[in-house]
């Protein structure tokens, strides 16, 4: 994937992905959770990799990656079929 292709992406879907900070922690930002989810469908690396590439714990990983697929399926229909 281009830079360009990913900077679309995440473009058209950040808005949707995107978390509120809070007083506890700071929320993953939607680049991250994008390359995250990228990072799982391309190598289908397992939630404990990518908890110790990322620095993201393996729950929150097991959330976020259907949260940014459905959204994927949603924005880019017209692309993906």
């Amino acid at each position: 994937m281009t830079e360009e292709d990913f900077e679309y992406v995440l473009a058209k879907i950040s808005k949707k992905i995107c978390k509120q900070d809070t007083y506890m922690r700071k929320a993953v930002t939607a680049r991250e959770r994008l390359i995250i989810t990228l990072r799982f469908l391309a190598t289908g690396e397992s939630f404990q990799s990518l908890q110790f590439l990322f620095r993201v714990s393996s729950s929150t990983i097991r959330k976020i990656i259907p949260e940014v697929c459905n959204v994927l399926i949603e924005e880019l229909a017209d692309y993906v079929k």
